[in-house]
C-alpha cells in the first residue's frame, strides 16, 4: 500500500511540469532576414540584357604629326546602337556591341563609320529599400569596349578598316524588372594608321552620347 502511494505520487509531481509545458501558449521566434532590404531588381550569374540606343556623335579633336587638328566634320553626326550583356555576377558583366554612325564633313560629304567589339564592364546598383524611394533602382555603368571599325568616306572610294577604343559611363533607372532608360556618354578613339603612308597617321577623339532603353532577362 505504501509503494503504491508513493508511486501515485512521483506520478503526479513528475507530470505536472510536463502539463504545464504542453498547455503553456507557443512562444514566435521573430526571424530577421536580409533579403527583406532589397528589391527585386538585383543581378546574378546568367542575367541577360539587350540595349537599343540612338546614339549622337561629336567630332571634338584629330592628333596627327603636326599636332592637334581640325576634324572637318559637321558638329554633331547620329546613329543607332546595339547591344548585349551577360552578368558573371551581381555587378560584373560581358557582352558587345555595334553601332551605325553617319556624319557628313564641312564639304558635305559623308562619312559612314561602324565600329563594332566586345564590352566588358562593372555596374554600380542601388537596389536598397533603405534608400529614398526615388534613389532606389538607380544602376551606374562603368565599361570598356575594344574591337574594330569600318569607314567608309566619298561614296565608298575611301575605305578603312582599323582598331577601335570605347570606354564609357552611364546611369540607369530600372524602372521594372524587364526595363530600365538612362543615357551614355562614351569617349570614341579612332586610330586610322594607314600601313603605306605612316606619316599620314591620324587619331580621331569623339564624343559619343546616347539614350538607352535595355530590356532584361
Amino acid at each position: 500500500m505504501r509503494r503504491k502511494a508513493l508511486s501515485l505520487f512521483f506520478t503526479l509531481w513528475l507530470g505536472l511540469p510536463l502539463g504545464a509545458q504542453e498547455e503553456a501558449p507557443d512562444e514566435e521566434i521573430p526571424i530577421t532576414s536580409d533579403w527583406s532590404q532589397y528589391t527585386p531588381f538585383g543581378y546574378s550569374r546568367g542575367d541577360q540584357m539587350l540595349a537599343i540606343s540612338p546614339t549622337f556623335i561629336f567630332p571634338m579633336f584629330f592628333v596627327g604629326k603636326s599636332g592637334i587638328m581640325d576634324p572637318n566634320m559637321s558638329v554633331i553626326g547620329i546613329g543607332l546602337t546595339l547591344g548585349y550583356n551577360y552578368f558573371l555576377s551581381p555587378h560584373f558583366f560581358l557582352g558587345g556591341e555595334v553601332t551605325g554612325i553617319a556624319i557628313t564633313s564641312k564639304a558635305k560629304n559623308w562619312l559612314f563609320m561602324v565600329p563594332f567589339g566586345v564590352k566588358v564592364g562593372w555596374q554600380f546598383n542601388l537596389h536598397h529599400t533603405q534608400l529614398p524611394i526615388f534613389l532606389r533602382g538607380l544602376e551606374f555603368p562603368v565599361s570598356l569596349m575594344i574591337g574594330g571599325e569600318v569607314q567608309s568616306y566619298l561614296n565608298h572610294e575611301e575605305n578603312y578598316f582599323g582598331l577601335f577604343l570605347k570606354p564609357g559611363v552611364g546611369a540607369f533607372f530600372r524602372f521594372h524588372q524587364s526595363w530600365s532608360a538612362g543615357i551614355q556618354a562614351e569617349w570614341w578613339w579612332v586610330p586610322q594608321w594607314p600601313k603605306d603612308e605612316p606619316s599620314k597617321n591620324v587619331d580621331g577623339h569623339f564624343l559619343e552620347i546616347t539614350a538607352t532603353i535595355r530590356y532584361h532577362f
